[in-house]
Formats: structure tokens, C-alpha cells, sequence
């Protein structure tokens, strides 16, 4: 299965932001949620990199809106 990384990324972190749900599921178990979410069971070296890009979005994106809440405090 190829695919291009940075979309796929993309695509993830717009679904798992979007449901709380899956946003627990995906720091439980980010692995099984992935997959669950590609709808198929990806290799080591495949799945690997998709789950340190999510983390890294979402953590990003975590950052973001405290910065933004702290802008409203000055």
C-alpha cells in the first residue's frame, strides 16, 4: 500500500480532532485506532510514521489553543 504520509496525516487529524471519542481511543491506543481508521492493518514501518505525525499535530495544534488562550488574558 502506498500512500502520500503528510495527506494521510492530514486526513487523520482532521477525523480524530473532529470526535473526543476517537481522540481517546487514538491516545490509548494509537496504533489500533489508525488502523482502524485507514480500515486496514499496516506495517511497522508504515504505521510508525503516521502515528508520530498525528502526535505531533495534535500536540501542535493542543499548543495553539493555549496560546490563543493566553493572548485573551493581555
Amino acid at each position: 500500500m502506498s500512500f502520500d504520509v503528510k495527506a494521510k496525516i492530514d486526513e487523520l487529524v482532521g477525523r480524530i480532532q473532529k470526535d473526543p471519542d476517537m481522540l481517546r481511543s487514538f491516545q490509548d491506543d494509537p496504533i489500533k485506532t489508525v488502523e482502524k481508521l485507514t480500515g486496514v492493518d499496516l506495517p511497522d514501518d508504515q504505521i510508525k510514521p503516521l502515528v508520530a505525525g498525528i502526535k505531533a499535530k495534535l500536540a501542535a495544534s493542543d499548543l495553539g489553543g493555549k496560546l490563543e488562550g493566553l493572548k485573551k488574558l493581555f
